[in-house]
């Protein structure tokens, strides 16, 4: 075992700056930056503005992101990055030819020179995916990747081949993009190798994979990025490769198979998809021939296998992955392709003989047929847990695989004002066309800082004089016929856009509601007109689920309402949960966003979850209603500025509007169940609750009657918080979507809603008959719960996921942010 202390990435044997580093430390030192800690504050700010506002799966305000990204990025001279080239391509085609014996003839199973206790005993071996005549899918491999670390005599060792789904390349691209955001004066004056022109070939070469026998008169090939959904740790890299790509962002529960083809259910109907880029796990794609806990696409891997649908990588490409392979890598590599190994690799024994047992310093061990992850580090283990590991080693040596323990390469670091070196691991990422290999000139590095967090660092490659930036050829295209429907809009997309616009205006709905209120608790002793207002008012919250029934004013006094009030700003509150709510469905739509949608809806809200952790009384929570209702005007006006009115802006309408129909009805039902002698008090209040307060008082001089109220709040058609405009905006939009019969249901009640105010104005006693439409608006509630329900059984109702008969069912994968250790 090698004795030398770990290389160190910036100075040479001498104690000399490396060349390539002098310029990156002057530009972080003397630059606009001011400093290194500067440096790193900045990239703070930038992540925390744009890729860490939310992270997937993460409650807002709850725990922090765990992705950072040093200012400090690693750079590989041209040279250096070529010859890593050159050795991870061999390594890639060695990959391919690998897959394609073992799920094809398994001459090297036959031979001996892969133990079938590594292929078999594999549960990323997938014996589905071998065709019966011993052939197998070409190319197995479309994606590539490699860990690396550089060992004490320089070199780098491959220490993992990535041949699965290879995560980590979108947040590769995101480093560099937030690096030149957060410090733009560190690039100048070196030239690098772009990355941009990798995606772009990576682009072309997932349309060649398409199947040639396409519908007639389709548009092209039809790629999509099959990702678990948004509470998986890796959605929203997921997020950005579809983006990068120009690609469909789908979850199982969007795809379908008929006759043969797999297709994307939308609103518009079925659509064909003929290229699939998996971020699945192999086992879960498909339960009817895979036991995948009820995850999947039933069906698809019959279509890949009759050529409808291609799958990169292709499902059971994982295989490749096993640690134990490493033991014949070499020799594989010399009967396969009849060369050496241009990379080295770290010593591997399996089985783990009785030498690695007596002395397990200087190794790491693996399950000889898992994923690659950290291992176990014997050297890091107390007497009693090393004799145990020894002895379960001893009684199942084939199970595990010895790693020869390299000290990784030290990178400097920013810590504090100051830069410390740190141990660091590199991942490189490679694609092929069709006919060569393509790696990306960068990759994803990551270092291990001294509180035990994990940071990225930006890989820079150096260009070389008089390189060439090569980018694909255009390709011939059938001309695209001109869409403006919201059709090909994903069902599951739809229904997360509609109920994001009811979660947003229920928000809202809760904030005016709590104001109204607390307005009243803060006058002090209070006149017998607004004891009647606040009762109305309390009702009103107790419908909509912020108060219990036993916390309403009653003789005892305020206390309890008060309470409650404040209770619901507290983590379990329900106006913190409708924030989460907010947060959690604009991760699941967040493919469908810009930026700065984007930013406009999740940034506010861990300023406002901080600020409600804060609130202790009322005025602290009044404070904190002013922000709320300004935050959901933001989202309205940001949504309506910057959205396409078809698609994804029709159903967040759509659900903003019914959620406020059913408000302003329940609002304005509890305001006018009154006695006729209490329904001026009513009248009051249904104009607060509508903001048509300062309206009504510039059109009738401050004489409130009830048939000019009534037209405000139910029929005008130029008020935005009045019934009737949202039934209004209900029509239209269902007619938008061609939906004849619920347009004509919303058309109804608009009508009903329309003829109360003239009714009112012809009676001669218009109190009493205000009183009496109480029933009949409570009834419009009603039948816009059921217009609601109806657009949710057409649109958004899918099936429930197939599973094999006799599958085991999987917990969900926890709801965490994702840290690079995930990634690795």
């Amino acid at each position: 075992m090698s004795k030398l202390p770990p290389r160190d990435e910036m100075v040479d044997g001498q104690g000399n700056l490396r060349p390539h580093w002098r310029g990156i430390l002057a530009g972080l030192a003397d630059g606009a930056a001011g400093s290194f800690g500067e440096a790193a504050r900045r990239m703070e700010r930038v992540f925390a503005e744009g890729v860490t506002s939310l992270l997937p799966g993460e409650v807002p305000g709850v725990g922090q992101a765990s992705w950072r990204c040093d200012p400090v990025p690693l750079v590989l001279p041209a040279e250096e990055f070529d010859h890593l080239a050159a050795g991870l391509t061999q390594r890639a085609r060695l990959m391919e030819a690998l897959l394609a014996d073992l799920y094809g003839p398994q001459h090297l199973v036959a031979e001996g020179l892969v133990p079938p206790a590594l292929v078999y005993a594999n549960p990323a071996f997938l014996r589905p995916c071998r065709k019966a005549d011993g052939t197998a899918s070409h190319p197995f491999l479309h994606c590539y990747a490699a860990d690396l670390l550089r060992a004490p005599d320089g070199r780098w060792h491959v220490v993992a081949d990535l041949t699965s789904r290879a995560g980590g390349i979108g947040h590769a691209l995101e480093n560099r993009r937030m690096l030149s955001r957060a410090l733009p004066g560190l690039f100048r004056g070196h030239q690098l190798r772009p990355l941009r022109p990798f995606f772009e070939l990576w682009q072309d070469a997932l349309q060649h994979l398409a199947p040639q026998q396409r519908a007639p008169g389709s548009d092209g090939p039809a790629v999509a990025l099959l990702t678990p959904g948004v509470h998986h740790r890796l959605w929203f890299e997921h997020v950005l490769l579809a983006r990068e790509l120009s690609c469909a962002l789908v979850e199982p529960g969007d795809l379908s198979v008929r006759n043969g083809g797999v297709f994307l259910k939308t609103l518009k109907g079925l659509q064909p998809v003929h290229v699939l880029l998996r971020r699945v796990p192999g086992r879960g794609l498909d339960p009817l021939e895979l036991d995948g806990g009820g995850m999947g696409v039933p069906g698809l891997l019959d279509a890949a296998r009759h050529g409808t649908v291609k799958i990169v990588n292709e499902p059971g490409s994982g295989l490749a992955e096993a640690p134990g392979l490493a033991a014949v890598l070499p020799a594989l590599a010399r009967r396969l392709l009849g060369e050496d190994l241009l990379l080295p690799q770290p010593e591997t024994r399996w089985p783990v003989d009785p030498g690695v047992l007596e002395n397990l310093s200087g190794w790491t061990l693996h399950p000889a047929t898992g994923a690659h992850g950290q291992g176990v580090v014997p050297d890091a283990l107390d007497l009693a847990a090393r004799a145990e590991l020894v002895s379960r080693i001893a009684a199942r040596p084939a199970d595990y695989v010895a790693q020869q323990a390299l000290p990784a390469s030290v990178a400097p670091c920013v810590q504090g004002d100051a830069l410390m070196p740190h141990p660091l691991r590199l991942r490189l990422f490679l694609m092929q066309d069709g006919s060569q290999w393509h790696i990306l000139p960068g990759g994803l590095a990551r270092v291990e800082a001294e509180d035990g967090s994990t940071l990225a660092k930006d890989v820079w490659v150096l260009h070389q004089d008089n390189a060439r930036i090569a980018g694909p050829a255009a390709q011939r295209q059938p001309p695209l016929a001109i869409r403006r429907a919201a059709g090909d809009l994903p069902s599951r997309v739809a229904d997360n856009l509609f109920w994001l616009g009811r979660h947003a205006e229920r928000l809202e709905g809760a904030a005016r509601l709590m104001r109204a209120t607390l307005c009243r608790l803060d006058r002090g002793p209070l006149l017998p007109h607004e004891v009647a207002e606040l009762a109305t008012l309390s009702r009103c919250l107790h419908h909509a689920g912020l108060i219990a029934a036993e916390e309403q004013p009653s003789g005892a006094g305020t206390g309890p309402l008060r309470e409650a009030l404040l209770r619901s700003v507290q983590p379990s509150g329900a106006v913190v949960e409708q924030l989460g709510q907010v947060g959690r469905l604009v991760e699941a739509v967040r493919d469908r966003l810009t930026a700065d949608i984007y930013a406009t809806f999740t940034q506010p809200l861990r300023s406002l979850l901080a600020q409600a952790a804060t609130v202790r009384g009322l005025d602290a929570l009044e404070a904190l209603l002013a922000e709320v209702l300004r935050y959901t005007a933001s989202l309205a006006g940001v949504a309506a500025e910057n959205m396409v009115r078809a698609g994804g802006y029709t159903f967040l309408d759509l659900g903003r509007r019914m959620e406020r129909a059913q408000s302003v009805a329940s609002q304005l039902h509890f305001a006018l169940a009154q006695a006729p002698a209490r329904v001026e008090a009513g009248l009051r209040l249904a104009l607060e609750l509508c903001d048509s307060v300062i309206t009504y008082r510039n059109r009738y001089l401050g004489i409130l009657q009830p048939a000019p109220a009534l037209d405000l709040v139910l029929a005008d058609p130029g008020n935005p918080r009045g019934l009737g405009f949202q039934l209004r905006a209900i029509q239209t939009l269902l007619a938008d979507l061609g939906d004849a019969p619920l347009a004509a249901a919303a058309a109804a009640l608009l009508a009903e809603v329309e003829a109360m105010p003239p009714a009112i104005l012809a009676s001669p006693e218009q109190a009493a008959a205000t009183t009496t439409l109480a029933p009949a608006i409570g009834r419009v509630e009603a039948e816009v719960a059921n217009l609601s329900d109806a657009v949710t059984r057409r649109y958004f109702a899918l099936l429930p996921a197939a599973q094999a008969l006799g599958g085991q069912m999987e917990a969900a994968p926890p709801a965490t942010a994702p840290a690079l250790t995930d990634i690795y």
